[in-house]
């Protein structure tokens, strides 16, 4: 498999396996996915084929036909705690830099340049979030917040950027709420960053932003170190800590 096939993989596999994309949804058309990913049709065909037989994604013939996720069980805190482990503290503020540069631009420009659809589209995309009854909705209701904001930016390379960062360190950091005030917290951020868009304050959305980041990397830190605190003490390798089971 080629490089890039393998780091469409790597991205569609990690976001089944965190609810991100979830059981039966329908991927876009290849078409679709090569323009969002940046590479050729024929790469997203390999891809797609070894998605295929890891199991992670079925094929369907007919006139409703294409590639749909399949049910993956319980995969998300494991890969979580691999991912936190691996990545270096500074690497994890590397990317969360890049992110909140990218995040802050989306919500600026989102500010000055959204019409009346972007606008219900983000609202929504914040009840949403507000209505999510399970881990699995909230991953969903943020990542799609993101996404919107970047739509709302009408800037083709936004979202493309902003989907590649959501598959590379998104699950690093919104995963990484220790509780409920934590929920709230992010809930909050959402609220602020919508009010400021809606008001065309592009200042203020791009400060929410970029500090609704920073706070998802404070987070992300706290239980990172967390978990390789008891890597150190010997705990049990398969027990999925209170902080990620919570979110």
């Amino acid at each position: 498999m080629s490089k890039r096939a393998d780091a469409v993989v790597r991205r569609l596999s990690e976001g089944i396996r965190l609810g991100l994309l979830v059981a039966d949804e329908h991927l876009p058309s290849e078409s679709d996915l090569a323009e969002s990913f940046g590479v050729s049709p024929v790469t997203i065909r390999e891809a797609l084929t070894t998605l295929r037989e890891q199991g992670l994604v079925v094929t369907r013939r007919g006139r409703n036909g294409g590639s749909f996720v399949r049910h993956v069980r319980g995969g998300a805190a494991e890969l979580l705690r691999e991912r936190l482990r691996e990545v270096s503290p500074a690497e994890l503020r590397d990317l969360a830099d890049h992110y909140a540069a990218i995040s802050g631009t989306s919500a600026l420009l989102a500010a000055h340049r959204a019409g009346e659809p972007d606008l219900a589209l983000i609202t929504d995309s914040v009840s949403e979030l507000q209505r999510a009854a399970d881990a699995a909705g909230r991953r969903r209701a943020v990542s799609r917040f993101q996404v919107e904001l970047a739509a709302a930016a009408q800037s083709p390379r936004l979202i493309r950027a902003v989907i590649g960062m959501q598959a590379e360190v998104g699950p690093l950091l919104w995963l990484a709420t220790t509780g409920d005030a934590d929920r709230v917290e992010v809930l909050r951020r959402h609220r602020e960053i919508h009010a400021a868009v809606l008001a065309g304050d592009g200042t203020r959305a791009r400060a929410q932003a970029v500090a609704h980041v920073y706070g998802a990397l404070a987070r992300a830190g706290a239980l990172q170190r967390t978990l390789l605190a008891g890597d150190e003490d010997g705990g049990p390798p398969g027990g999925a800590p209170a902080e990620v089971r919570a979110w």
